[in-house]
């Protein structure tokens, strides 16, 4: 399951709770679309905003709901307790793999961070993906680090933050990141932008927001990737730069998204875990327009 395209879509919510009907709704448009996995309650899925018991409950609806695709939970905690917590309740849903950020309030030192992933992997049965995103985490990985982390039992694969814009710059990152780790694990792009670099410079997987919504969209290019059309890659990543524009000016890409799957029907128009806030109507036609003019879907 650590290859191609991995989908991550949103948790709607509602003024009560999780909005079911919805999250439903959208893991049906990426099992319609035959993704190669799900990725539930990462960053846009909202998981820092989720108590245990909602997670359990969203990483029990997707596997059941998940037409045989392979699913992976995220289980990331500030406290390492509540991480063990989060991962047995991720296993006993079924979930084929764990993704695991290291949360921090209190800046984590390097030690911290691998005693982290040293005591879930060895508590767990389940493969995990190292989830490396200092933006939400505040915790920055050297590749020192990542290599300490891949030796341990357990870990499977890795969620870069992303590549260089320029592609021989990515591809000598992902060079230096095979040179420092284990054979066996898995390179996975995120950062939709660097998707297309990070794929064409050897990337096994893309973690994918737009792959969340738009699953043909991303899959298009995913694919592309795999067969060597550098060229096809390029473009299709240019084509969507307008995409990635929307990202860059709201801070991130769960808002966009959200105003996206509200203007597919797909979710209400206020599904953001409060205090977080829909789009504001101007931006939101803007939104609109973007997913029209490209055909996203």
């Amino acid at each position: 399951m650590f290859s191609g395209l991995s989908a991550f879509p949103l948790t709607p919510f509602t003024s009560s709770g999780i909005d079911e009907k919805a999250f439903l709704s959208l893991l049906a448009r990426l099992t319609t679309a035959k993704v190669d996995s799900l990725g539930v309650l990462g960053s846009t899925g909202s998981y820092a905003y989720l108590t245990r018991e909602q997670r359990k409950r969203v990483a029990t609806l997707a596997v059941e709901h998940a037409d045989g695709i392979p699913v992976m939970v995220s289980i990331g905690a500030t406290s390492t307790d509540e991480v063990l917590r989060l991962a047995d309740d991720a296993q006993r849903a079924g979930a084929k793999a764990l993704l695991l950020p290291a949360v921090a309030y209190q800046r984590l030192t390097e030690a911290e961070v691998y005693g982290l992933f040293e005591e879930v992997a060895q508590r767990v049965s389940s493969p995990i993906c190292v989830y490396d995103n200092p933006g939400t985490t505040h915790t920055e990985f050297s590749d020192a680090l990542y290599a300490r982390i891949a030796a341990l039992p357990n870990i499977v694969s890795i969620k870069i933050p992303g590549v260089p814009a320029e592609i021989n710059a990515a591809t000598q990152r992902v060079l230096n990141l095979r040179a420092v780790l284990p054979a066996h694990i898995s390179i996975g792009v995120s950062g939709d932008a660097s998707a297309g670099n990070g794929l064409i410079a050897g990337c096994d997987v893309w973690y994918s927001v737009c792959g969340g919504l738009f699953p043909h969209t991303a899959k298009s290019l995913t694919q592309a990737a795999k067969s060597g059309d550098v060229t096809a890659v390029a473009e299709q990543s240019l084509r969507l730069e307008p995409l990635w524009a929307l990202f860059r000016k709201h801070g991130g890409s769960i808002r966009v998204m959200a105003a996206a799957a509200a203007i597919l029907g797909l979710a209400g128009e206020h599904s953001l875990p409060r205090p977080l806030r829909a789009l504001s109507a101007s931006d939101q036609r803007e939104v609109q327009q973007v997913i029209e003019t490209l055909g996203l879907s």
